[in-house]
């Protein structure tokens, strides 16, 4: 069924005429709504712990846009336009939702995930047991591990172009702190800790100044290592100057485990914190 799918939405890709067609449109939403259900993923681990971009379903999403009508729709006093409806039936799925948390359609929240206020993006992925606090935003296509904390304020930003570009993915048991911002595909391996206000693009230097030579990488952070937010020395025209870089001061101990697991508490549906 999938390669039917995948062969309808190349062809709509290629030729925006066939978006008129019946049977292009009905396949564009069916794979919305496997999206939805976590049926289809657009980037999955895969047996040799690398991960596979499924462009054909980054194409769908994209194409999901143009064939939907602008619609009212009203929570209360609240009012909304636009071509995307929100998630529902959150009882069902296990997840707590506290207001004013929202999630598009389209995206894929698993049981046992809390929702804080908070916003997920169409073709988010995310997985059980994880923690989306306050004001914390998932962008599309994003993929987020099981047992993740996002703690208030972070970003983790979406990537629908180039389709063949790999999303953000933030693997199991992260531990990513306050108003960090992650952004345009990087790689957060598991159980990585991230201190508060780490930025980290796919330029942004990422130093290991654990051991007795600096290591550095770009665009990915390796399995549990500790980061913070530094700075380094660049020489530009006028000068040198302090531009911002990721430190990977040590590897995540048991204190560090016992630390980040103050919020487990919250996770338990019916339980007063």
């Amino acid at each position: 069924m999938f390669s039917e799918y995948k062969k309808i939405i190349e062809s709509a890709w290629e030729n925006r005429s066939l978006l008129k067609d019946k049977n292009t449109k009905d396949t564009i939403k069916n794979v919305i709504e496997l999206l939805d259900k976590g049926k289809v993923r657009v980037a999955e681990p895969t047996a040799d712990n690398s991960w596979q971009v499924n462009e054909w379903i980054k194409k769908a999403v994209i194409l999901y846009f143009p064939i939907q009508k602008m619609e009212v729709t009203k929570v209360g006093p609240f009012e909304f336009h636009d071509k995307i409806n929100l998630k529902t039936g959150y009882d069902k799925l296990g997840v707590r939702v506290v207001p004013h948390a929202i999630a598009r359609y389209g995206s894929y929240v698993a049981k046992d995930v809390i929702m804080m206020p908070s916003y997920i993006n169409i073709g988010a992925y995310v997985n059980s047991g994880t923690m989306v606090d306050t004001w914390a935003t998932v962008g599309s296509c994003a993929q987020i591990g099981r047992n993740v904390h996002l703690s208030g304020g972070v970003g983790i930003g979406g990537v629908l172009e180039p389709v063949q570009a790999a999303p953000v993915i933030i693997e199991d048991d992260c531990f990513i702190g306050s108003r960090c911002i992650i952004v345009e595909g990087v790689h957060i391996e598991k159980e990585a800790v991230l201190g508060a206000n780490v930025v980290i693009t796919k330029s942004t230097k990422i130093i290991d100044v654990s051991g007795s030579e600096p290591i550095e990488y770009k665009g990915i952070v390796p399995s549990r290592s500790v980061v913070i937010p530094g700075t380094q020395t660049k020489k530009f025209n006028a000068g040198e100057y302090q531009v911002p870089c990721a430190l990977i001061i040590g590897e995540r101990k048991e204190s560090t485990n016992l630390k980040t697991s103050l919020n487990d508490a919250l996770r338990e549906y019916n339980v007063a914190v």
